[in-house]
């Protein structure tokens, strides 16, 4: 079974969904003021991968994954401009030309990452009238309070009735106390509308040069970072849904602020909360914030200064998959390259199954069943060892039930990529049922699931084929009258070329594209 990490509990626990068969997933989607980088790629991998991985246990699952396109401060204290409308002001734009611009870049980066597309994707800019219902309920509930036309969450009154360590109280999930909290924050000079540094706008007054605003029953204004996610999530997933997830970064403020507005307008919220962990550059987390960003474009270009040249989308994608979700992630151009090669290693396996030889006879004399399906013993003199495809079914299956293993289900096919080049030189035996049972699982681990696709394939190395077959064709003629020099000569020009060229045992040939 299914077991995942929740960051509320701190420990890892069975996943049992609250309406069986269904799952209810959230996960917070990007601020659209800028290009995509490393970041929004990590995120969006690891719940498209646990997506996947639903689907293929059979779960109908729900995915909502917003977009934040209004009501991010330059600052987590309610401080500053509206990251978009600042960029907007700048550029002389319209904010929603700045959302729209960013939203697609998101899109299109998601798309070439082979990052399926959620089943719901709401903008915090289309659900204002959810967002002022939601500010009303706290407000009805005695957990906020108006101040010169904003509206501000009371902290200190829920924490006093919702105490650190219990489920839904205030610091349970960030592991953070109120008291240390208060402690290290600069007290308030006496000039500002909240009562506490430690309360959160759920509604902001706009200032007469604000560009984006709505009129509420408090003013013409903005809601807060936080409420958007709250309003929606329940709009789409109900008052009590399975999963809410997102990077290691929005533990605090903002889902510690999710989960308190949350229950202080009687919602329950979420069941698990999954978080990935950072892209780092030499130890600092990578972000546009910070400046050190690299945007994926800039990846697959090979622009940007750090990068020795450019990496592809599906060298990206298994670069985070090799790494598990909750481990940081440290960008070098030595590690992508690694992965470069691993991916490649694993897309020829996948090739190489195609072109594999059943032994149709093997079966009936190693007295195969349906039900057991391995291949060992000797064949012509050569020990094969032993490689049992439900044992390998069984392994990846229970790599991924323990809180979505990937660098374990990447290990183990590997193991197999080494049996699936000896099937192909001839030096192991595989029954017709076996291979195709193989090719199976290889497709539904690596392709379906692991979202890798062969990005030579989708390129359009398809009209080389039948050149290539005329070459081979012809130098394969130039072995057979031992024409060494002319043989040798279409090798080394292909090899120019960047085509490489492989002679197999049985004498037949075949290339790949370096």
């Amino acid at each position: 079974m299914l077991a995942i990490y929740n960051t509320l509990t701190r420990k890892k626990e069975l996943f049992e969904p609250l309406v069986a068969g269904r799952v209810g997933l959230y996960v917070c989607g990007p601020t659209v003021y800028g290009p995509p980088h490393l970041g929004h790629a990590r995120s969006a991998i690891t719940f498209d991968l646990l997506f996947r991985y639903l689907d293929a246990l059979d779960y109908r699952v729900r995915y909502v994954r917003n977009v934040t396109d209004v009501g991010h401060l330059e600052h987590d204290a309610d401080e500053g401009e509206d990251k978009i409308a600042k960029l907007a002001r700048l550029e002389r734009l319209e904010p929603m030309e700045v959302a729209t611009r960013y939203t697609n870049e998101y899109h299109d980066a998601m798309r070439v990452l082979n990052v399926l597309p959620p089943s719901i994707e709401p903008r915090a800019s289309g659900h204002i009238i959810e967002q002022i219902e939601l500010v009303k309920r706290i407000l009805a509930a005695g957990y906020a309070y108006e101040a010169n036309g904003s509206v501000y969450f009371d902290v200190e009154k829920y924490a006093a009735s919702h105490p650190h360590g219990t489920p839904s109280g205030y610091g349970t999930l960030s592991g953070r106390r109120i008291e240390d909290m208060l402690e290290g924050t600069r007290a308030l000079d006496g000039g500002g509308d909240k009562r506490s540094p430690l309360d959160f706008a759920l509604w902001k007054k706009a200032s007469p040069e604000h560009i984006m605003r709505w009129p509420s029953p408090w003013s013409d204004g903005f809601p807060g970072w936080h409420a958007e996610c709250s309003a929606m999530s329940e709009k789409y997933l109900g008052e009590r849904f399975d999963i809410h997830g997102g990077g290691m970064d929005l533990v605090f403020p903002h889902h510690e602020a999710e989960m308190a507005q949350g229950t202080a307008c009687g919602c329950g919220g979420a069941k698990y909360w999954m978080h990935n962990n950072m892209v780092t550059v030499g130890g600092q987390k990578m972000g546009k914030s910070l400046g050190n960003a690299i945007t994926l474009e800039q990846f697959f270009d090979g622009s940007h200064p750090l990068l020795e040249r450019a990496y592809s989308p599906m060298t990206i994608r298994f670069f985070m998959l090799q790494a598990h979700y909750r481990s940081t992630l440290d960008f070098s151009n030595e590690a992508l390259q690694a992965a470069e090669k691993g991916l490649d290693r694993l897309m020829k396996a996948m090739e190489t199954l195609e072109k594999i030889t059943p032994d149709e006879g093997y079966g009936e004399e190693y007295g195969e069943t349906n039900r057991v399906r391995r291949f060992t013993g000797e064949h012509n003199g050569i020990k094969a060892g032993l490689y049992d495809i439900n044992e390998l079914e069984k392994h990846l299956g229970e790599a991924m039930d323990d809180d979505l293993g990937t660098p374990l289900v990447i290990s183990t096919l590997f193991d197999w990529v080494t049996a699936i080049n000896r099937l192909h030189d001839g030096l192991m035996m595989i029954s017709t049922k076996n291979l195709a049972e193989l090719k199976l699982i290889f497709h539904h681990w690596v392709v379906d699931i692991l979202g890798l696709r062969d990005e030579k394939a989708a390129g359009g190395d398809d009209h080389l084929s039948p050149v290539m077959d005329l070459v081979l064709e012809l130098r394969a003629g130039a072995k057979a009258d031992k024409n060494w020099a002319l043989s040798d000569k279409i090798r080394d020009g292909l090899a120019a070329a960047g085509i490489k060229v492989k002679d197999r045992k049985d004498g037949a040939s075949e290339w790949e594209l370096e």
